[in-house]
């Protein structure tokens, strides 16, 4: 027997610890969830990194729980959560981490994914499930735990907040020239294969020097491995054209930069998410990952998108002979992408009709 749904909950617990584009693309859920249930209590557990990035959301309590800290870390949170019992618990990540954190909660009925979509066996630490939603979008399968609860108006609002501190960053970097922002890098993890070369991402900003008069911002963090591609890209470019702020930026000043930006350039990564919820155009690139289930949402028409190609070139198939959202795992993925793939989709970007943002200005927390 299924437990019953809540018809009018009081309490809502997200539970979403990570990525960083993973939580922009879940904050759509949370705004649809608080038009629907205005007086409800929401409180989101969420990482570390993606709390700095989210603080001051209006109307979300969270609970930050450090994947460093292991399981002694899951105890704190238990005890300071202890005597909380929510009427629904959203248990959004997919990870046996999280299933494990989520017993340690207290929920009257637990929502997961459906067993197509679940992975390490989260169906057991359920008592309902999403309904099935094949070749669904990030997005969407955020968007399926509102339609669950029964809530109407799944309209895409973010709205997030950023301190004025955060632009006074970014100012001091960027001044009043226009930009290009770059992001090259993707999370430096074992067998990501998401970056791009540095000679494309060099000549792309050539392209935007000559022909826009547009300076270059470069961002990512401070990892060896975006420092070096940082650097070979300032290399290979006119000194002119460029500003490296690799490393230089708290996430809430990416964002700033990232708000005031002309274009978003990025693989799949948490900048092209970011971008999208501020509703800055973004030119995402992609082949190792597909874009149908994780390009920028609003933007999806503007991707670089050879991973059909890199499905037949490394993995010898179609797409439609391997599960939804399988990644390719090949470190030649990404030179697919072409040069003019990308000063395409720019150009078109750049000469757009409309060239307002997709949002007003966010919040200054």
């Amino acid at each position: 027997m299924k437990l019953p749904l809540p018809a009018q909950p009081r309490h809502i617990a997200v539970l979403r610890l990570s990525a960083l584009g993973d939580v922009c693309n879940l904050v759509p859920t949370v705004r649809a969830l608080q038009r629907q249930w205005p007086d409800a209590r929401i409180t989101w557990i969420i990482g570390k990194a993606e709390h700095s990035l989210l603080a001051g959301l209006s109307g979300v309590e969270f609970v930050v729980y450090d994947k460093a800290s292991g399981l002694a870390g899951m105890r704190r949170l238990w005890s300071e959560l202890s005597a909380t019992r929510f009427d629904v618990l959203l248990h959004m990540q997919q990870a046996l981490r999280a299933s494990v954190l989520s017993f340690g909660l207290k929920a009257k009925v637990r929502v997961g994914y459906d067993k197509s979509r679940a992975k390490d066996a989260q169906h057991w630490f359920t008592h309902r499930q999403l309904e099935p939603h094949p070749r669904a979008h990030v997005l969407e399968s955020f968007l399926d735990f509102a339609r669950l609860l029964g809530v109407e108006d799944l309209s895409l609002e973010w709205n997030l907040p950023v301190p004025a501190e955060a632009f006074e960053e970014a100012d001091t970097l960027t001044g009043d020239a226009p930009y290009l922002l770059m992001s090259p890098c993707a999370n430096p993890r074992l067998r990501n294969f998401r970056n791009w070369s540095a000679e494309g991402y060099a000549a792309v900003v050539e392209h935007a020097w000559v022909q826009y008069g547009l300076e270059t911002v470069l961002t990512g963090g401070g990892s060896t491995v975006e420092r070096e591609m940082g650097e070979r890209i300032v290399a290979l470019s006119r000194p002119e054209a460029m500003i490296d702020a690799i490393g230089a930026t708290s996430l809430k000043g990416l964002l700033a930069l990232i708000a005031r930006a002309r274009v978003v350039i990025a693989p799949d990564s948490g900048p092209v998410h970011m971008g999208n919820a501020m509703g800055t155009p973004v030119i995402g690139l992609f082949a190792t990952t597909n874009p149908d289930r994780a390009a920028p949402y609003r933007w999806r028409d503007y991707v670089v998108n050879r991973y059909p190609d890199a499905v037949r070139a490394y993995l010898h198939r179609e797409l439609d002979e391997i599960n939804w959202g399988q990644r390719v795992r090949h470190a030649d993925a990404m030179t697919l992408i072409r040069i003019e793939d990308v000063i395409g989709k720019f150009d078109a970007l750049m000469t757009r009709p409309n060239e307002c943002k997709e949002e007003e200005r966010p919040d200054e927390a």
